[in-house]
Parts: C-alpha cells; sequence; structure tokens
C-alpha cells in the first residue's frame, strides 16, 4: 500500500491507481488507500485524449471507506472510486488523478487507457454458408475468423462449441434479406469471441462463463420451457456487448404480476462479471428488465454499462443492479410502466451510478434502496410516478447517498397487489443516514396536499432521513437540500397524463421541460456530466429544456 507518510495516521497512504474493465464509452478508475483516519481525504481527476494538448475536468472520484454488509457478509477496503464518461470509443485517454490531504500523503497518478473498439467481423472474413441442415457440419469447421450466415429458415437450438480470437471472432449471423428464425436456445458455453446478430430467437439465448461475446440486432420472444429468458449468463463472463436487440417476454402487465412473489418470470438480459455494454436494447413483459445477479451467485460484478435501454412492462424491477461492487453505470435509460424502477439492493460501497434515467409509471418505487444499499450515486434522473415521489421503504440504513439535479413528482395513493405507492409526499426517505447523505439542487412535487397542524394544506412534505419537514423552506433549512426547488407536471413543455391508474400500459412521454420552468437553470455543474447544457446552469431532470431525445431502444 505504500510507505506512511510523515502526518501520521490522519495523512493518507496511497495504493495503485488502476482502470479495471475500460467499455466502449467509460473508463473506471480505482485507488486504493489507508492511513487517513479522519476520512478527509479527496481524489480529483482531468483526462485528455492522448496528443491532445486540452485537458477536461471529469467527476471526482467518490471516497468509498471502508465498510461491510451485514445482509451479505460482504466487505470492500477504503478506496477512492468513480469513472470517467462518454468518451469515445476505440481511443486513447491519459487520465491524471490527483488524491488530496490536508494531513499529508498527497499524490498524483496518471494512466494510459485505450477504450474498447465497436465490436466488428475481421476485416476479409471468409463468408461460409449454412442451412437447416448444414449449419452443424459448418459449425463444427468453423475457424476463428470465420462468418456463418444463415439462410432463410427455422433451424432448431444449437450450440457454438468453437471459440473465436481477438480480432477474429467466429460470427454467426443472418445472411443479407434473410429470415432466420431459431426454436429453442442457442447456447455458447465457456468460449470466447463470438458473435451472433441478426436471428428472431423463439427461446433465449444463453451464455454461461463466456467473455467477449457480441450479441446485436436479434429479436427474442421468451419461451416457458426457457424460464421466460432472453438474453442470460448465469456464470461469471466479461466483456460482452449486447446491443439493438429486441426481446419479448412473457409477463402480462396486470396486478397479479407485480412484485417479488408476483405471477411473472423472465429476465430480458442479465450478467455476472466485470466489462459488460448492455446498450440501445428495447425489453418489455419481463420479471425484470435488465438485471445482474444476486448473492453468491454474482462475482465481480463491476465497470458495467446499461445505456440507452427502452424498457417496458417490467413486473419487479426495470434495471435490477444488484451487488454491484463499483462503478456501475446505468445511463440514460427509459422505464415505462414496471414495479420498481431502479434497483440497489445493494450496492457494496459504490459508486453505482443512475444518470439521466427517464421513469414513467413506477408503482412501487422508483429507486430501491435495500438491504443496507451503501454507495448509490444519483444524477439527473427524472420520475413521475404514482404516490409518494421519491421514496424507501427498507427499514434498514441506506449509507453513503449522492443526490443532484433530479427530478421528482408523485401524488395520490394506491395498493396493487399487496404493495403501497405510497400517501403522496414529494419525499419519504427515513432509511437514508442524514450524516452520509450529500443530496442537493433536486426538484419535488406532488398532486397530493396533506393538512398541517396549524391549519391550511401543504403539497410539499415528507420526511429526508430522521428530518420532517411541511414546506420547501423547511427542507431547504433543515437538510443538505438547500438549493431544491418545487416542480410539479406543469413543468413540462409537452402534456402529460398523471400515471393515476398504473396497470394501464401507458405509452413512453415526453419529459422535457418548459424552458420558462422551475427547472430550468436551477441545477448545479457537475463536470463530465452535464458540460454541454445551455442557458446559466444546467437544467434539473433528465432532459433539457428544448434538447433532442436520447435515442431509447434499437438504432
Amino acid at each position: 500500500m505504500g510507505s506512511a507518510p510523515a502526518g501520521g495516521p490522519n495523512a493518507v497512504v496511497a495504493g495503485t491507481l488502476s482502470a479495471p474493465f475500460p467499455t466502449l464509452e467509460n473508463i473506471s478508475l480505482e485507488w486504493p488507500v489507508s492511513g487517513d483516519a479522519n476520512r478527509n481525504s479527496t481524489a480529483s481527476l482531468r483526462y485528455r485524449m492522448q496528443g491532445s494538448s486540452a485537458w477536461r475536468q471529469g467527476l471526482p472520484l467518490r471516497r468509498v471507506v471502508a465498510g461491510s454488509n451485514s445482509n451479505t457478509g460482504l466487505s470492500w477496503d477504503y478506496r477512492h472510486v468513480g469513472s470517467v464518461f462518454d468518451l469515445q470509443s476505440d481511443t486513447t485517454y491519459e487520465v491524471e488523478v490527483v488524491l488530496t490531504d490536508p494531513d499529508g500523503g498527497s499524490r498524483t497518478s496518471s494512466l494510459i487507457v485505450r477504450t474498447r473498439p465497436v465490436p466488428a467481423p475481421m476485416a476479409g472474413a471468409p463468408v461460409k454458408a449454412a442451412t437447416p441442415a448444414t449449419l452443424g457440419g459448418v459449425l463444427s469447421g468453423a475457424q476463428p475468423g470465420d462468418i456463418v450466415e444463415l439462410a432463410t429458415g427455422t433451424y432448431d437450438g444449437f450450440n457454438i462449441d468453437k471459440s473465436g480470437s481477438a480480432g477474429m471472432p467466429i460470427v454467426v449471423r443472418a445472411a443479407p434479406g434473410a429470415n432466420v428464425v431459431v426454436e429453442g436456445e442457442m447456447g455458447v458455453f465457456m468460449k470466447q469471441h463470438i458473435h451472433i446478430s441478426g436471428l428472431t430467437v423463439n427461446g433465449r439465448i444463453r451464455f454461461n462463463g463466456s467473455n467477449h461475446m457480441v450479441i446485436t440486432r436479434n429479436t427474442i420472444n421468451a419461451r416457458a420451457d426457457r424460464g421466460g429468458d432472453g438474453i442470460v449468463t448465469f456464470l461469471r463472463a466479461e466483456n460482452s456487448y449486447i446491443a439493438d436487440n429486441v426481446v419479448n417476454g412473457l409477463t402480462p402487465w396486470a396486478e397479479a404480476s407485480l412484485g417479488v412473489n408476483g405471477n411473472n418470470q423472465g429476465e430480458g438480459i442479465l450478467v455476472t462479471g466485470p466489462g459488460h455494454v448492455i446498450q440501445n436494447n428495447q425489453v418489455s413483459g419481463m420479471r425484470d428488465g435488465i438485471s445482474f445477479l444476486e448473492g453468491r451467485e454474482a462475482e465481480d460484478q463491476h465497470s458495467i454499462d446499461v445505456l440507452n435501454n427502452d424498457i417496458r412492462e417490467s413486473a419487479d424491477d426495470g434495471v435490477e443492479a444488484d451487488f454491484c461492487q463499483h462503478n456501475c453505470r446505468i445511463m440514460r435509460n427509459r422505464i415505462t410502466n414496471s414495479f420498481i424502477a431502479l434497483s440497489s439492493q445493494p450496492g457494496l460501497g459504490g459508486p453505482t451510478y443512475f444518470i439521466r434515467n427517464a421513469v414513467y409509471n413506477a408503482v412501487h418505487l422508483a429507486f430501491k434502496q435495500y438491504r443496507g444499499s451503501t454507495g448509490d450515486v444519483l444524477l439527473h434522473n427524472t420520475v413521475v410516478k404514482k404516490g409518494d415521489a421519491f421514496a424507501n421503504y427498507s427499514g434498514e440504513a441506506v449509507n453513503a447517498v449522492y443526490m443532484r439535479n433530479n427530478w421528482f413528482v408523485g401524488g395520490l395513493t394506491g395498493t396493487y397487489n399487496g404493495y403501497s405507492t405510497g400517501l403522496g409526499r414529494v419525499i419519504q426517505a427515513p432509511d437514508l443516514v442524514n450524516n452520509t447523505l450529500d443530496a442537493n439542487f433536486d426538484a419535488f412535487g406532488s398532486s397530493t396536499g396533506f393538512a398541517q397542524p396549524g391549519g391550511g394544506i401543504s403539497f410539499f412534505t415528507g420526511q429526508l432521513g430522521s428530518v420532517s419537514f411541511a414546506n420547501l423552506t423547511a427542507l431547504r433549512a433543515t437538510t443538505s437540500e438547500n438549493n431544491a426547488v418545487e416542480a410539479s407536471l406543469n413543468a413540462l413543455a409537452s402534456p402529460l397524463v398523471f400515471p393515476n391508474a398504473p396497470l394501464t400500459t401507458y405509452p413512453a412521454p415526453d419529459l422535457r421541460p418548459r424552458a420558462d420552468a422551475s427547472l430550468a437553470n436551477a441545477g448545479t455543474p457537475l463536470a463530465n456530466i452535464n458540460d454541454g447544457y445551455a442557458g446559466s446552469a444546467p437544467d434539473i431532470g433528465a432532459l433539457e429544456a428544448g434538447a433532442p431525445l436520447p435515442v431509447y431502444g434499437p438504432r
């Protein structure tokens, strides 16, 4: 870990900075430290393309104090951890991190890191044609670099039992213009560098323990005899790229389906292991839209990107980012009609990043921070739901939450399959630990008024950690939310139906705000997160007023 500096136990002792499992657009950074008994060291970063003279500031690393999770028995060491976001693929970057401690031990460390390229077949790869009658023989003779092109037809489920290699993947794809249907399961077990593209699979794709998998532009229609799943690995895998697929599940959007014990089935896309990119998929009708493994089955769940997916009708969780160790980046997803939109149950020290997600009609919760979750980072999310706007009903302490520029709208109340939506308060999060919570510049609104002891009605009531409040002024004065604002649905640029009937299959709405709303210019700048804002400051919420919508789902 390094020798002790002269500052005594309060001085930081730096380990070795690393950048594990860079993805196509993001870089994870992890810097273990010791000493720093008073926990006041910080780590700032800047980055630039190699060869460029211009540095860009990054979001500071999160100081993750050593700890453990009593529910799982898992622990983590003291470190500074974070990400560089929204980079160009296949590009080399210089990253410089400055570790600062007024008590001594300050240090600067730099890394050269290259993002991964968008996966592609080998240039000039030989193409081998296959039909339902010849596929078995063609696959048995496949060599690294080969492209196996499937002709129109219906194929029985099959396994791919060969591996490609770096720069020379084995590609199994539909021939141009072909209608290829696979009935059953496509299996890839303990292999590497396999691409699957352009197929209709009536069943599932399972890639247990396989690294560098590329699964793109397929349509998966789940079947009950395959667990109702879509694209899954139940064993540790690394560096998959799962993009632009359509995954259709079997679970209806109905009251009996809701919740962990509901009548539901199927994981739309499920992974475990580091380095995965799950991007621009459309997933509907599943128990969980996109999920990570839990408990003892979860292995090395860090440096995972879940980006720009369009997730609908999830009977349990839209994105279940459970058992994330650090640097799971849940960004720019659109989640419509979900029992719970975004889950961190638990985060294992963090950071688990939830950034610019657009949530509409989350029946029970927008964010499930349960089982003693630690280290969740919520930036620029928008939530519109019935009941409590921002809530946590876990009954266990939730630590080290960082929140900026989020917008939550709730109102009214109801109970569905035994689960309450909450009463319609703007915040009901008593389990967030105030002295480890850093929340500010967020917006809240509700359509429900509550009678006040001194008379009158307040539409802005709730509890943040141990602090209860009866109006915006009290929230600002008694919590870290000194710059919170009030914003209801009239802040939207386009008319929106409030989701008062949550079992309705609502279409995905446009959640961009009006340019003159209270959200406009009311956020705080966050380096590498909202650098491109227009106006005097960033807008609060997932979307900037007047900006184009992100591309959600297949491109």
